[in-house]
């Protein structure tokens, strides 16, 4: 065995025995199939065999938030700490192989999160740890949470981070992706980002904040996770304990009335007052509007452009809870059964005409879709206002260029069982 092979294996921690079992097998042939082989049996062997599984495991491989996106991989590896994780990517890049990394799958690009049987698939679902410290001033999360079960772990102690607002999203892509919440107070929840602990390709494991990698503590601040895997997000908690939030249900047909509204409150609360949110989320036969505020009450005001228009259903009466049970509401319009998803966006300036030019388009195209197919489709309006970029600026930046002006995300979403 060459000196190379040995430090490799050495570095793996595995006995002189081991080594052998992985240089006979890799002897045998020289074809990619046989180097897949032999990195699985190597991530065993480091790892335990409990560790690596099969692809027939479809518990493991379905996990993927889309169908769409679901691929079966050589066999999945589930590593437990930033070690096992370190040890991953040597074997990885020491046989040369193709690799995807899932942190909660909640992806609709097919490949970013699922691989193809010429790969492994990393998946971090048992770096899941959810820890505050003494203060209650800083969260530790793994990558493999979600943050239905983030936000209620740390609610029950008394705290807040900010995360995702639906349930079964991911820490790792909401972080690494930017991460908007119920509140732009404070900025996305990569602004909110104290460390980064990070496994580097080399398999070195690393900080990265404000002091140590600096450049790289930037990058990973919303843009991607193609820099390392991420194995713990130290985050910042907020002071907001109280949350305000109101369901409400309209009819397609006031559509047009309630995006005039949508866009009066943009331009007048939702741009003045860091403390609020909506969403609208607009479905072929319903148009739902969600309002939260960030403390036990609005100011009075805030919502009003809404108050003129006439719901057809309280979904969820205005009430006063916490971010656990905000979250238990968004679980409403957060779908779970498995279906194909795809979904886009687009940032534009507040236009009312626009939204209601836009939205008449899709709808009409929605219809006739859902006659063809049956596909349902979602189209919805998010209020991004300046504070977000001023925010970002004001925590040392970040890398995705946010305008510092009130704006809006258009998302239409396809859903098809």
């Amino acid at each position: 065995m060459d000196s190379e092979f040995t430090a490799f294996c050495q570095g793996l921690g595995l006995s002189s025995e081991d080594a052998r079992i992985i240089k006979d097998k890799l002897d045998e042939s020289t074809t990619y199939q046989n180097t897949l082989d032999v990195a699985s049996t190597t991530a065993k062997l480091a790892l335990g065999e409990d560790r690596v599984i099969p692809p027939t495991n479809k518990a493991v491989v379905n996990v993927n938030w889309s169908l769409a996106c679901v691929a079966e991989p050589h066999c999945i590896i589930q590593p437990e700490d930033a070690q096992d994780v370190s040890k991953v990517m040597k074997i990885v890049k020491h046989f040369k192989i193709r690799f995807a990394v899932r942190s909660g799958g909640h992806s609709p690009n097919p490949g970013w999160s699922s691989v193809e049987s010429t790969g492994v698939l990393i998946d971090l679902q048992r770096l899941n740890q959810v820890v505050l410290s003494s203060d209650k001033a800083l969260a530790s999360l793994g990558p493999g949470g979600r943050w239905g079960e983030v936000i209620k772990t740390l609610d029950n102690q008394g705290a807040t981070v900010i995360g995702a607002r639906g349930p079964g999203v991911g820490v790792a892509g909401t972080i690494l992706g930017g991460g908007l919440f119920h509140l732009t107070e404070f900025g996305l929840g990569a602004d909110n980002v104290k460390n980064f602990e990070v496994v580097l390709a080399d398999g070195t494991i690393i900080n990265a904040n404000s002091e140590q990698n600096s450049d790289l503590f930037w990058a990973l601040k919303g843009g991607g996770p193609n820099f390392g895997v991420v194995t713990r997000f130290d985050l910042y908690t907020v002071p907001v304990r109280e949350v305000w939030y109101n369901v409400l249900a309209y009819s397609p047909d006031q559509a047009p009335e309630v995006i005039d509204a949508f866009v009066q409150y943009q331009k007048g609360g939702g741009s003045s007052d860091v403390k609020t949110t909506a969403s609208l989320i607009m479905g072929i036969d319903t148009v739902l509007l969600l309002l939260v505020y960030g403390a036990s009450q609005p100011h009075q005001g805030t919502f009003e452009p809404f108050y003129d228009v006439k719901p057809y259903q309280v979904i969820v009466p205005a009430i006063t809870g916490t971010f656990s049970s905000l979250t238990d509401v968004f679980a409403l319009v957060d779908t779970v059964e498995p279906m194909r998803h795809d979904y886009r966006g687009i940032s534009t300036r507040i236009d009312a005409q626009l939204d209601k030019e836009v939205y008449k388009f899709w709808r009409e195209k929605a219809l006739a879709v859902r006659e063809a197919t049956g596909a349902n489709q979602i189209f919805s309006l998010q209020p991004i206002s300046a504070n977000v970029a001023i925010q970002g600026i004001a925590k040392g930046g970040n890398p995705m260029g946010i305008p510092q002006e009130d704006h809006q995300c258009k998302e239409p979403s396809q859903l098809v069982e």
